[in-house]
């Protein structure tokens, strides 16, 4: 089950109680104090760590507590401080304060670690109150509380490469032929109903994440399809790559189909619609005269059906077949050196 948001309450341990206690030892009639300090509990802290990428553990667990600190003793025994508590989440998850309305830390990163909740310090034990003219102190301090918070977690998911298109375009198709993805692959609108990621792996030690995300229909910024609950995991994306089936069952225009999701993306989020961008024919090898055999490279202004939408669009388009790999390695040569140029 894929979760990009979730509600919890985290709260830091409190601080252990001081102690009260006078010395009682053999010939030694008159001991003085000796009660020690309690410990501070411990604090809690977010951690981003890699091989997570969802929520899941916090569907079900909705309260996060730090341990307690230990009450202070006898003979000057500082009570055990609490243990810090460590919450792992996915790097991209956003971290924000329900009751400030405020976001805390963007977990951008792998490894990223941040404080959110401080350990209540310990109480102090009657030994810290003896004076010249009160030898004999007999109170001591419980421990402060620990703070508590409110806490909102939204996942963006962190890749390179963001695949859009109408849903049935062959983002699926194309993630799991280009890396060790599986997403659920069928001939029916809407099969991905959860974003995936992909790593795809390049000669020469180089790779790139890519996300396929649902596909996008007309008003899916209003909440139209899935489309709009997981646009924001493409936010952070390096560059957009626009899937376009050339052969609609549906007997669409492919250009209407690009202008379409260009603005749907323009009505969520300016940033999103601004990024660069790499316009994909998919679906070659359904066009009459069009090369399919497994490796072999279309020609450069594709089939007829790729020049009359490059002629539409007047933009450059990279024509494939998902299913046999035509043209997939010339793509996603091209998707790693765009990469490698808008992050350099």
């Amino acid at each position: 089950m894929f979760v990009d948001e979730a509600q919890i309450w985290v709260k830091a341990g409190d601080g252990g109680n001081g102690c009260v206690s006078f010395r009682r030892e053999k010939f030694i009639p008159k001991g003085g104090p000796d009660g020690g300090d309690g410990g501070k509990g411990g604090d809690v802290y977010f951690h981003s760590v890699e091989n997570i990428d969802t929520l899941t553990d916090f569907a079900s667990k909705h309260h996060w507590q730090a341990q307690k600190g230990q009450p202070g003793s006898g003979n000057n025994k500082h009570g055990a401080n609490g243990q810090d508590l460590i919450i792992k989440v996915p790097p991209g998850t956003l971290i924000y304060d329900t009751d400030l309305d405020l976001m805390l830390k963007d977990m951008n990163e792998v490894g990223l670690k941040v404080r959110v909740c401080r350990g209540g310090r310990g109480g102090k034990g009657n030994k810290a109150f003896a004076t010249a003219t009160n030898q004999t102190p007999r109170n001591a301090t419980n421990g402060k509380p620990g703070q508590e918070r409110n806490i909102k977690l939204e996942l963006k998911l962190i890749a390179d490469v963001g695949l859009v298109g109408m849903p049935n375009a062959g983002k699926s198709t194309l993630i799991s032929r280009c890396s060790a993805a599986r997403p659920k692959i069928a001939d029916y609108p809407f099969t991905t109903i959860e974003p995936v990621l992909g790593i795809v792996e390049l000669s020469g030690f180089r790779r790139f994440v890519l996300a396929d995300i649902p596909g996008l229909i007309e008003g899916a910024h209003d909440g139209a399809g899935l489309g709009y609950e997981f646009l924001k995991h493409i936010e952070r994306t390096t560059i957009l790559a626009h899937i376009l089936d050339i052969m609609p069952t549906d007997g669409s225009d492919p250009a209407e189909n690009y202008h379409a999701i260009r603005n749907e993306l323009e009505q969520y989020s300016k940033i999103l619609a601004q990024k660069p961008e790499i316009i994909i024919a998919n679906k070659i090898d359904l066009a009459p005269d069009s090369p399919h055999e497994i490796g072999q490279r279309p020609p450069s202004h594709g089939v007829k059906k790729v020049k009359e939408l490059q002629e539409k669009l007047q933009q450059p388009i990279h024509p494939i077949s998902a299913v046999t790999g035509s043209g997939v390695k010339e793509l996603t040569e091209l998707l790693w050196q765009k990469v490698k140029e808008l992050k350099h």
